[in-house]
């Protein structure tokens, strides 16, 4: 049976019901994400990357760029904000939807405890101060998939603010100092989503569904610290790794758990600011990087040439890649602002004011909350530096790529391999292959425990690093093999018997004279030269160092 959807009428402004087939109904949203990330609903390693090359623009020494962001992070909560109704990601259309969901008359909100907890611990986390009363507000508009008419949000007095996130730039020529930076937090304000408007352009109409209709959702107010893309998603990306850490919200931009609103505008330094463009729903942070580099550069474009910019709000083409204009702001709309009638103010508690007796149920702690916080991503990458020598550059990396330090962490608890080695091959063949195949870690064919019993093989000399690369080759096949089972069918293992090895040594120097000539006129390649050759006769199961041990001897006898 085809599942319900409410279907808005434009010109009469009135809602009827249909049901539509999986077949009947072309779904078109904004183009702001990667369709392949939408369709496997998760990102991979390759479809995310962290920084963008920033190319020279035109007229850039006159120019400077400032960027604000609105990031709307869907709270992980086992209900909506004010109402029962389950919340659940790619469910049935309108199957989630409770009567106050759908606004028919005589219905009331009931705060959700658990998003009030996880406004509360994301403020802490972020350094901001978390007011201990805070108020709810109506924010109406007329909009198809908003069926009161009003968002209940909080816009005159937030649940949190205040605060700042420090992120990390890359710099240098191979992009390997990191550059720490600091944006500011103007406010965090727990409000309802909106629902979805999936229109249907072979039948000129728009199908709604509820089921997202008041989700809880934090909304974090940046100031306009940032001046580019690359700061913007690095910023982004930071503050989605806090989200997970705390579990306040999954924040998974393929469905909509993660969604950018960015502020661009241009001016010359020293003058006032100039008018600014607000790009809308942007949920990749390969995009949002992009959008916000396009943005900048069409505003300054734009300027050099005598025309002006209008205040406009514009979307992101992910398949054009640019910014198209969706509608002006101009005229500015009248939210009409009121008190939520409702709803009490939100009153929370810390250590010194908590009531005599008070029933820990009814009550929020804040400082009992701040005692639970787990180990942030930057206090992460110290403890990784720290722990395992690695450089700062590596733990970035360790953590912006989804699945990754855990498999890290693995494979260091079953190898006796030294952390650098390990660290070496994650990030390296790992990862390298991961990127090649567009991957995710979780998709990997070679688990950590395969690969720590590769590293012990090579730690222990059975196997030379060639053939360790062969063996890795192997088991990205899938086939179901060991390392141990592969060394010992392709014949792997190092030559023990170093009296064959010398034997074949002497073989190769009498069989190139001119080689050894060179090697004792001190030519450096040439000693490299008779390994190789070495090497290729054993197949690789020849140790260089102790070939170049053996052929030093020889020549020094």
């Amino acid at each position: 049976m085809a599942a319900p959807m409410l279907r808005w009428v434009g010109r009469g402004r009135r809602w009827t019901f249909a049901r539509v087939d999986g077949g009947s109904c072309h779904r078109r949203e904004a183009p702001t994400g990667s369709t392949s990330n939408r369709i496997r609903g998760r990102s991979s390693v390759a479809q995310q990357p962290l920084y963008t090359t920033q190319k020279p623009r035109k007229g850039e020494h006159k120019w400077a760029a400032v960027v604000g962001l609105e990031i709307h992070a869907q709270i992980s909560s086992n209900s909506k904000l004010f109402s029962g109704s389950q919340v659940r990601f790619s469910a049935p259309p309108n199957s989630l939807v409770s009567f106050f969901d759908a606004s028919l008359p005589g219905t009331l909100p009931v705060l959700n405890r658990r998003c009030v907890e996880a406004a509360v611990m994301t403020g802490l986390a972020l350094n901001c101060h978390i007011n201990k009363k805070s108020l709810f507000d109506r924010k109406h508009y007329f909009y198809a998939d908003l069926p009161a008419g009003y968002q209940i949000t909080q816009q005159r007095l937030p649940i949190a603010v205040n605060g700042s996130l420090t992120y990390g730039v890359c710099a240098g020529k191979k992009q390997s100092q990191v550059i720490p930076k600091t944006v500011r937090i103007k406010q965090i304000q727990l409000e309802q989503d909106s629902g979805k408007s999936l229109h249907d352009d072979l039948r000129s109409q728009t199908l709604i569904d509820l089921n997202r209709a008041g989700v809880g959702l934090l909304e974090v107010v940046l100031e306009p610290d940032l001046s580019c893309g690359e700061e913007a998603a690095t910023a982004v990306r930071e503050l989605q790794l806090i989200l997970q850490a705390l579990g306040t919200s999954q924040a998974n931009m393929a469905e909509g758990q993660l969604r950018v609103d960015a502020n661009i505008s241009v001016h010359h330094p020293g003058e006032p600011l100039g008018v600014r463009t607000e790009v809308k729903n942007l949920n990749s942070i390969r995009f949002l990087a992009k959008a916000i580099d396009y943005e900048i550069q069409r505003q300054i474009n734009e300027l050099e040439n005598g025309g002006e910019i209008l205040n406009e709000t514009r979307s992101f083409h992910y398949q054009l890649g640019c910014t198209m204009s969706m509608r002006d702001k101009e005229g500015k709309q009248d939210y009409r602002f009121m008190p939520e009638p409702n709803l009490p103010p939100l009153v929370l508690y810390d250590a010194t004011s908590l009531p005599t007796g008070a029933d820990p149920q009814q009550v929020i702690n804040i400082d009992q909350i701040r005692e639970t916080l787990p180990e942030l991503p930057s206090v992460t990458r110290e403890r990784l530096v720290q722990q395992y020598g690695m450089l700062l550059e590596h733990s970035f990396t360790l953590l912006n790529e989804v699945g990754l330090l855990e498999f890290f962490q693995n494979v260091i608890k079953e190898t006796r391999a030294e952390p650098k080695k390990v660290t070496s091959w994650v990030l390296n063949t790992f990862l390298g292959y991961l990127k090649q195949q567009n991957l995710a870690v979780s998709e990997s064919p070679v688990t950590p425990s395969a690969l720590a019993e590769l590293l012990d093989l090579l730690d222990s000399r059975t196997i030379s690093s060639v053939a360790a690369k062969q063996v890795f080759e192997e088991l990205w096949k899938r086939e179901g093999k060991t390392p141990g089972q592969i060394v010992s069918e392709k014949q792997l293992e190092l030559m023990e018997d170093q009296g064959a090895l010398e034997q074949l040594c002497h073989s190769m120097m009498e069989a190139h004279p001119q080689v050894v000539m060179d090697l004792k006129k001190r030519n450096p390649r040439a000693i490299n030269k008779l390994i190789g050759l070495v090497r290729k006769a054993t197949q690789n199961r020849a140790d260089p160092a102790m070939i170049k041990e053996i052929l030093e001897k020889k020549l020094s006898s």
